[in-house]
Protein backbone atom coordinates (compact mmCIF):
# COMPACT_ATOMS: atom_id res chain seq x y z
CA UNK A 1 0.00 0.00 0.00
CA UNK A 2 1.47 3.56 -0.84
CA UNK A 3 1.92 5.73 2.10
CA UNK A 4 -0.06 9.24 1.65
CA UNK A 5 2.44 12.05 1.72
CA UNK A 6 -0.44 14.48 2.60
CA UNK A 7 -3.98 15.66 1.66
CA UNK A 8 -3.23 17.30 -1.44
CA UNK A 9 -1.28 14.40 -2.73
CA UNK A 10 -1.85 13.95 -6.06
CA UNK A 11 -2.75 17.74 -6.91
CA UNK A 12 -0.25 19.35 -9.17
CA UNK A 13 0.66 23.22 -9.31
CA UNK A 14 2.37 25.72 -11.64
CA UNK A 15 3.45 28.64 -10.54
CA UNK A 16 4.91 32.18 -11.87
CA UNK A 17 4.85 33.38 -8.43
CA UNK A 18 7.97 35.77 -6.33
CA UNK A 19 7.64 37.46 -3.11
CA UNK A 20 6.01 36.68 -0.19
CA UNK A 21 1.94 36.52 -0.91
CA UNK A 22 2.54 34.82 -4.19
CA UNK A 23 4.87 31.90 -3.32
CA UNK A 24 3.52 31.01 0.88
CA UNK A 25 -0.35 29.29 -1.01
CA UNK A 26 2.21 27.04 -2.74
CA UNK A 27 4.63 26.07 -0.55
CA UNK A 28 1.68 25.48 2.17
CA UNK A 29 0.75 22.99 -0.88
CA UNK A 30 3.73 21.52 -1.34
CA UNK A 31 3.63 21.37 2.68
CA UNK A 32 0.23 18.73 2.12
CA UNK A 33 1.98 17.25 -0.33
CA UNK A 34 1.22 18.34 -3.79
CA UNK A 35 3.57 18.59 -6.59
CA UNK A 36 4.73 22.56 -6.86
CA UNK A 37 6.60 23.56 -9.99
CA UNK A 38 7.93 26.89 -9.70
CA UNK A 39 8.94 28.88 -12.93
CA UNK A 40 12.12 31.14 -12.45
CA UNK A 41 14.65 33.30 -14.72
CA UNK A 42 17.34 31.18 -16.11
CA UNK A 43 20.40 32.12 -14.63
CA UNK A 44 18.98 35.05 -11.42
CA UNK A 45 15.84 33.05 -10.75
CA UNK A 46 13.49 34.43 -8.05
CA UNK A 47 15.00 37.61 -6.70
CA UNK A 48 14.29 36.72 -3.24
CA UNK A 49 16.95 34.07 -3.47
CA UNK A 50 19.23 36.37 -1.73
CA UNK A 51 16.39 38.02 1.12
CA UNK A 52 16.66 37.68 4.38
CA UNK A 53 20.33 36.01 4.85
CA UNK A 54 21.78 34.65 7.77
CA UNK A 55 25.24 34.32 8.36
CA UNK A 56 25.54 30.20 8.22
CA UNK A 57 22.14 29.96 6.97
CA UNK A 58 19.98 29.44 3.76
CA UNK A 59 17.75 32.49 2.76
CA UNK A 60 15.32 32.88 5.54
CA UNK A 61 13.23 34.21 3.04
CA UNK A 62 13.18 32.33 0.20
CA UNK A 63 13.17 29.28 2.79
CA UNK A 64 10.20 30.21 4.37
CA UNK A 65 8.31 30.49 1.66
CA UNK A 66 9.28 28.33 -1.26
CA UNK A 67 10.30 24.78 1.15
CA UNK A 68 9.24 21.60 -0.56
CA UNK A 69 8.83 23.08 -4.68
CA UNK A 70 10.14 21.87 -7.47
CA UNK A 71 12.48 24.78 -9.37
CA UNK A 72 12.11 24.90 -13.26
CA UNK A 73 14.16 27.97 -15.30
CA UNK A 74 12.23 28.64 -17.96
CA UNK A 75 13.14 32.22 -20.22
CA UNK A 76 9.81 33.04 -20.67
CA UNK A 77 9.94 35.27 -23.28
CA UNK A 78 11.47 32.67 -25.87
CA UNK A 79 8.56 30.43 -27.33
CA UNK A 80 9.94 27.09 -26.76
CA UNK A 81 9.98 27.63 -23.02
CA UNK A 82 6.34 29.12 -22.98
CA UNK A 83 5.56 25.69 -25.18
CA UNK A 84 7.30 23.84 -21.96
CA UNK A 85 5.00 25.88 -19.76
CA UNK A 86 2.08 25.23 -21.79
CA UNK A 87 2.68 21.28 -21.63
CA UNK A 88 2.82 21.27 -17.89
CA UNK A 89 -0.52 23.87 -17.52
CA UNK A 90 -1.93 20.63 -19.66
CA UNK A 91 -1.01 18.42 -16.68
CA UNK A 92 -1.69 21.12 -13.91
CA UNK A 93 -4.82 21.75 -11.56
CA UNK A 94 -3.75 24.59 -10.44
CA UNK A 95 -1.91 27.71 -11.81
CA UNK A 96 -0.55 30.75 -9.82
CA UNK A 97 1.02 34.27 -10.84
CA UNK A 98 0.97 37.38 -8.92
CA UNK A 99 2.20 39.77 -11.58
CA UNK A 100 0.91 43.28 -11.75
CA UNK A 101 -2.51 43.01 -13.65
CA UNK A 102 -2.14 42.79 -17.40
CA UNK A 103 1.65 41.56 -17.17
CA UNK A 104 0.70 37.79 -17.78
CA UNK A 105 -1.68 38.48 -20.47
CA UNK A 106 0.82 40.36 -22.35
CA UNK A 107 3.09 37.57 -22.15
CA UNK A 108 0.90 34.78 -23.05
CA UNK A 109 -0.16 33.20 -20.07
CA UNK A 110 -3.13 34.77 -18.90
CA UNK A 111 -6.19 33.13 -17.68
CA UNK A 112 -8.03 33.44 -21.15
CA UNK A 113 -4.75 31.98 -22.63
CA UNK A 114 -4.26 29.03 -19.99
CA UNK A 115 -7.86 28.35 -19.92
CA UNK A 116 -7.57 27.07 -24.15
CA UNK A 117 -5.21 24.98 -22.70
CA UNK A 118 -6.84 23.18 -19.49
CA UNK A 119 -10.27 24.09 -19.04
CA UNK A 120 -10.46 22.71 -15.39
CA UNK A 121 -7.14 24.74 -14.56
CA UNK A 122 -7.40 27.23 -11.26
CA UNK A 123 -5.75 29.96 -12.32
CA UNK A 124 -4.80 32.15 -9.44
CA UNK A 125 -3.60 35.42 -9.37
CA UNK A 126 -2.54 37.73 -6.68
CA UNK A 127 -2.06 41.66 -7.01
CA UNK A 128 -1.77 44.65 -4.15
CA UNK A 129 -4.76 46.41 -5.10
CA UNK A 130 -7.12 44.16 -6.41
CA UNK A 131 -8.26 43.82 -10.30
CA UNK A 132 -10.62 46.51 -10.69
CA UNK A 133 -10.42 50.18 -9.33
CA UNK A 134 -8.37 53.32 -10.48
CA UNK A 135 -5.20 51.63 -8.77
CA UNK A 136 -5.36 48.19 -9.92
CA UNK A 137 -2.02 48.50 -12.07
CA UNK A 138 0.37 50.08 -9.24
CA UNK A 139 2.69 47.51 -7.85
CA UNK A 140 1.70 46.54 -4.07
CA UNK A 141 3.55 45.65 -0.87
CA UNK A 142 2.86 44.43 2.16
CA UNK A 143 3.33 47.97 3.86
CA UNK A 144 0.89 49.54 1.00
CA UNK A 145 -1.34 46.27 2.39
CA UNK A 146 -1.12 47.55 6.24
CA UNK A 147 -1.34 51.05 5.27
CA UNK A 148 -4.39 50.92 3.08
CA UNK A 149 -6.00 48.12 5.08
CA UNK A 150 -6.58 50.01 8.34
CA UNK A 151 -4.08 47.55 10.74
CA UNK A 152 -1.70 50.51 11.05
CA UNK A 153 -4.53 52.70 12.48
CA UNK A 154 -5.94 49.55 14.56
CA UNK A 155 -2.68 49.22 16.44
CA UNK A 156 -2.12 52.48 16.71
CA UNK A 157 -1.33 54.30 19.81
CA UNK A 158 -2.70 57.54 20.53
CA UNK A 159 0.00 61.00 20.55
CA UNK A 160 1.99 58.33 18.59
CA UNK A 161 3.05 58.06 14.94
CA UNK A 162 1.44 55.29 13.20
CA UNK A 163 3.66 52.73 11.46
CA UNK A 164 3.24 49.64 9.46
CA UNK A 165 4.28 45.94 11.30
CA UNK A 166 7.26 44.13 11.34
CA UNK A 167 5.60 41.02 10.60
CA UNK A 168 4.07 41.02 7.20
CA UNK A 169 0.73 40.49 8.23
CA UNK A 170 -0.76 41.79 4.57
CA UNK A 171 1.39 39.48 3.00
CA UNK A 172 0.79 36.24 5.20
CA UNK A 173 -3.26 37.29 4.90
CA UNK A 174 -3.11 37.20 1.63
CA UNK A 175 -1.62 34.11 0.67
CA UNK A 176 -3.63 32.57 3.25
CA UNK A 177 -6.98 33.54 1.42
CA UNK A 178 -5.52 32.37 -1.38
CA UNK A 179 -4.74 29.27 -0.46
CA UNK A 180 -8.49 28.55 0.72
CA UNK A 181 -9.70 30.23 -2.46
CA UNK A 182 -7.72 27.56 -4.71
CA UNK A 183 -9.01 24.88 -2.83
CA UNK A 184 -12.22 25.63 -2.94
CA UNK A 185 -12.58 26.71 -7.16
CA UNK A 186 -10.38 23.40 -7.06
CA UNK A 187 -13.61 21.53 -5.43
CA UNK A 188 -15.23 22.99 -7.69
CA UNK A 189 -13.56 22.16 -11.15
CA UNK A 190 -12.82 18.68 -9.48
CA UNK A 191 -17.18 18.24 -9.01
CA UNK A 192 -17.96 20.17 -12.48
CA UNK A 193 -15.22 19.84 -14.58
CA UNK A 194 -15.33 24.11 -15.03
CA UNK A 195 -12.02 25.63 -14.07
CA UNK A 196 -11.56 29.38 -12.87
CA UNK A 197 -9.42 32.78 -12.33
CA UNK A 198 -9.93 33.37 -8.38
CA UNK A 199 -8.53 37.11 -8.22
CA UNK A 200 -7.15 37.91 -4.27
CA UNK A 201 -5.63 41.40 -3.29
CA UNK A 202 -2.93 42.58 -0.40
CA UNK A 203 -5.82 44.95 0.16
CA UNK A 204 -8.77 42.50 0.00
CA UNK A 205 -6.99 40.10 2.54
CA UNK A 206 -6.69 43.16 5.14
CA UNK A 207 -10.30 44.50 4.93
CA UNK A 208 -10.86 40.36 5.83
CA UNK A 209 -8.69 40.15 8.50
CA UNK A 210 -10.24 43.37 10.53
CA UNK A 211 -12.86 40.79 11.13
CA UNK A 212 -16.25 42.30 12.89
CA UNK A 213 -14.23 45.15 14.26
CA UNK A 214 -14.57 46.91 10.80
CA UNK A 215 -18.30 45.87 10.43
CA UNK A 216 -18.82 47.21 14.57
CA UNK A 217 -16.80 50.50 12.62
CA UNK A 218 -18.85 50.81 9.73
CA UNK A 219 -22.14 50.68 11.83
CA UNK A 220 -21.19 53.29 13.99
CA UNK A 221 -19.35 55.59 11.56
CA UNK A 222 -16.33 56.19 13.74
CA UNK A 223 -13.23 54.63 14.55
CA UNK A 224 -12.12 52.35 17.24
CA UNK A 225 -10.67 53.25 20.97
CA UNK A 226 -6.82 51.90 19.85
CA UNK A 227 -4.29 52.13 22.41
CA UNK A 228 -3.45 49.82 25.57
CA UNK A 229 -7.32 48.74 26.09
CA UNK A 230 -9.79 47.78 23.31
CA UNK A 231 -12.57 48.92 24.72
CA UNK A 232 -16.14 47.19 23.11
CA UNK A 233 -19.99 46.72 23.87
CA UNK A 234 -22.28 49.71 25.65
CA UNK A 235 -22.13 50.46 29.14
CA UNK A 236 -24.48 47.80 29.86
CA UNK A 237 -22.59 44.94 27.85
CA UNK A 238 -19.14 45.80 28.25
CA UNK A 239 -16.26 44.08 27.16
CA UNK A 240 -12.21 44.34 27.13
CA UNK A 241 -9.14 43.53 25.76
CA UNK A 242 -6.06 45.16 27.68
CA UNK A 243 -2.06 44.87 28.04
CA UNK A 244 -0.49 46.10 31.05
CA UNK A 245 3.33 45.14 32.18
CA UNK A 246 4.27 43.74 35.69
CA UNK A 247 7.15 45.01 38.02
CA UNK A 248 9.66 44.39 35.66
CA UNK A 249 7.98 46.02 32.66
CA UNK A 250 7.52 42.60 31.23
CA UNK A 251 4.04 42.95 29.13
CA UNK A 252 0.60 40.42 29.26
CA UNK A 253 -2.51 40.24 28.37
CA UNK A 254 -6.37 39.97 29.44
CA UNK A 255 -9.52 40.05 27.47
CA UNK A 256 -13.22 39.70 29.47
CA UNK A 257 -16.71 40.25 29.30
CA UNK A 258 -18.28 42.49 31.64
CA UNK A 259 -19.79 40.04 33.65
CA UNK A 260 -16.39 38.80 34.60
CA UNK A 261 -14.91 42.15 35.46
CA UNK A 262 -15.17 41.68 38.95
CA UNK A 263 -14.18 37.74 39.38
CA UNK A 264 -11.01 39.21 37.83
CA UNK A 265 -10.32 42.02 39.96
CA UNK A 266 -11.36 40.18 43.22
CA UNK A 267 -8.86 37.24 42.16
CA UNK A 268 -6.32 39.93 41.69
CA UNK A 269 -6.87 41.47 45.10
CA UNK A 270 -7.83 45.19 43.23
CA UNK A 271 -11.58 45.07 43.44
CA UNK A 272 -11.73 47.45 46.61
CA UNK A 273 -9.12 50.15 45.01
CA UNK A 274 -11.28 50.10 41.57
CA UNK A 275 -14.62 50.61 43.33
CA UNK A 276 -13.56 53.11 45.67
CA UNK A 277 -13.36 55.22 42.77
CA UNK A 278 -16.36 54.45 40.97
CA UNK A 279 -14.81 51.12 38.54
CA UNK A 280 -16.66 48.40 40.40
CA UNK A 281 -18.65 47.90 37.12
CA UNK A 282 -16.39 48.19 34.05
CA UNK A 283 -19.20 49.68 32.02
CA UNK A 284 -18.02 53.22 32.92
CA UNK A 285 -14.90 52.91 31.35
CA UNK A 286 -16.03 51.95 28.39
CA UNK A 287 -18.52 55.31 27.66
CA UNK A 288 -16.20 57.71 29.45
CA UNK A 289 -12.66 58.78 28.14
CA UNK A 290 -11.80 60.24 31.50
CA UNK A 291 -12.92 56.87 33.43
CA UNK A 292 -10.75 54.34 31.12
CA UNK A 293 -7.58 56.60 31.75
CA UNK A 294 -8.27 56.17 35.55
CA UNK A 295 -8.69 52.60 35.18
CA UNK A 296 -6.00 52.25 33.41
CA UNK A 297 -3.75 54.02 35.31
CA UNK A 298 -5.25 52.69 38.34
CA UNK A 299 -4.18 48.91 36.94
CA UNK A 300 -0.91 50.48 35.94
CA UNK A 301 -0.10 50.63 39.08
CA UNK A 302 -1.59 47.38 40.55
CA UNK A 303 0.27 45.14 38.60
CA UNK A 304 3.63 47.09 39.04
CA UNK A 305 3.29 45.41 42.14
CA UNK A 306 4.41 41.55 41.33
CA UNK A 307 5.50 39.33 38.32
CA UNK A 308 3.97 38.76 35.26
CA UNK A 309 3.80 34.90 35.66
CA UNK A 310 1.79 35.30 39.05
CA UNK A 311 -0.80 38.13 37.41
CA UNK A 312 -1.24 35.56 34.27
CA UNK A 313 -1.85 32.46 36.39
CA UNK A 314 -4.12 34.06 38.77
CA UNK A 315 -5.98 35.07 36.30
CA UNK A 316 -6.39 31.98 34.30
CA UNK A 317 -7.44 30.16 37.74
CA UNK A 318 -10.23 32.00 37.50
CA UNK A 319 -10.66 31.24 34.20
CA UNK A 320 -10.14 34.46 32.67
CA UNK A 321 -8.45 34.84 29.02
CA UNK A 322 -5.00 35.50 29.97
CA UNK A 323 -0.96 35.52 28.38
CA UNK A 324 2.02 36.56 28.66
CA UNK A 325 2.91 39.11 25.45
CA UNK A 326 5.85 37.65 23.58
CA UNK A 327 8.60 38.38 21.68
CA UNK A 328 9.35 36.79 18.31
CA UNK A 329 11.77 34.46 20.16
CA UNK A 330 9.86 34.03 23.34
CA UNK A 331 6.74 32.68 21.07
CA UNK A 332 9.21 29.88 19.79
CA UNK A 333 9.76 28.47 22.66
CA UNK A 334 6.14 28.59 24.01
CA UNK A 335 5.46 24.98 25.97
CA UNK A 336 2.15 25.15 23.49
CA UNK A 337 4.03 26.51 20.77
CA UNK A 338 6.33 22.87 21.07
CA UNK A 339 3.68 20.82 22.14
CA UNK A 340 1.94 21.13 18.97
CA UNK A 341 4.72 21.30 16.58
CA UNK A 342 4.16 24.77 15.03
CA UNK A 343 7.99 25.00 15.26
CA UNK A 344 9.77 22.31 13.92
CA UNK A 345 13.50 21.35 13.23
CA UNK A 346 15.18 20.34 9.95
CA UNK A 347 18.56 19.72 8.84
CA UNK A 348 20.25 21.45 5.92
CA UNK A 349 23.53 18.70 5.54
CA UNK A 350 25.60 21.42 3.06
CA UNK A 351 25.13 24.39 6.29
CA UNK A 352 26.33 21.69 8.65
CA UNK A 353 23.56 22.31 11.15
CA UNK A 354 19.67 21.65 12.29
CA UNK A 355 17.78 24.88 12.16
CA UNK A 356 14.58 25.58 13.59
CA UNK A 357 12.01 26.39 10.85
CA UNK A 358 7.89 26.77 11.08
CA UNK A 359 6.39 23.63 11.69
CA UNK A 360 2.79 23.38 10.22
CA UNK A 361 -0.41 24.94 11.35
CA UNK A 362 -2.78 21.87 10.60
CA UNK A 363 -3.20 18.28 12.19
CA UNK A 364 -4.01 15.94 10.04
CA UNK A 365 -5.00 12.40 11.48
CA UNK A 366 -4.29 10.19 8.19
CA UNK A 367 -2.01 12.10 6.05
CA UNK A 368 0.21 14.27 8.21
CA UNK A 369 2.05 17.26 6.55
CA UNK A 370 5.72 16.89 5.49
CA UNK A 371 8.35 19.79 5.57
CA UNK A 372 10.54 19.86 2.81
CA UNK A 373 13.61 22.97 1.80
CA UNK A 374 13.53 25.27 -1.06
CA UNK A 375 15.41 23.95 -4.26
CA UNK A 376 18.13 25.33 -5.69
CA UNK A 377 17.90 27.47 -9.35
CA UNK A 378 17.22 25.05 -11.38
CA UNK A 379 16.71 21.59 -9.62
CA UNK A 380 14.45 20.07 -11.17
CA UNK A 381 15.20 20.72 -15.13
CA UNK A 382 15.85 17.60 -16.10
CA UNK A 383 13.44 15.41 -14.10
CA UNK A 384 10.53 18.02 -15.19
CA UNK A 385 11.81 18.07 -18.70
CA UNK A 386 12.42 14.64 -19.10
CA UNK A 387 8.56 13.66 -18.09
CA UNK A 388 7.41 16.01 -20.67
CA UNK A 389 9.21 13.44 -23.21
CA UNK A 390 12.53 15.77 -23.69
CA UNK A 391 15.76 14.16 -24.50
CA UNK A 392 18.95 14.57 -22.49
CA UNK A 393 20.19 15.97 -25.72
CA UNK A 394 17.15 18.51 -25.79
CA UNK A 395 17.88 19.37 -22.38
CA UNK A 396 21.43 20.54 -23.56
CA UNK A 397 20.25 22.23 -26.52
CA UNK A 398 17.70 24.30 -24.57
CA UNK A 399 20.13 25.43 -21.97
CA UNK A 400 22.76 26.00 -24.08
CA UNK A 401 20.25 28.61 -26.08
CA UNK A 402 19.47 30.36 -22.48
CA UNK A 403 15.65 28.55 -22.71
CA UNK A 404 16.04 26.75 -19.60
Amino acid sequence: MTTATGPLQGVKVVSCSTAQAGTVPYTLMADLGAEVIKIETPGRGDPSRTAGQVEGYPSSYFETNNRGVKSLTLNLKDPRALDILYKLVAEADIFGQNFRPGAAERNGFGYEDLKKINPKLVYASISGYGPDGPHAALPGTDAMGQALGGIAEAFSEPGRPMRTGIVSVADETCAILTFGGILAALTHARTTGVGQKVDTSLLGGQLRLMGWTLTTTMWRGSNPVTGQARMVGTEKRPGMSVCFEDRDGKPFVFQLAGPKWQVAMQALGFHEELEAIGLGDLGPAVVSEDKRNEMLATLDACFARDSRDRWVETLRAADIVAAPINTLLEAVEDPDVLANGYISEIEYPEHGKTAKVHGTPWKFSETPAQIGTAPKLGEHNAELLGRLGYSDKDIEALTADGVI
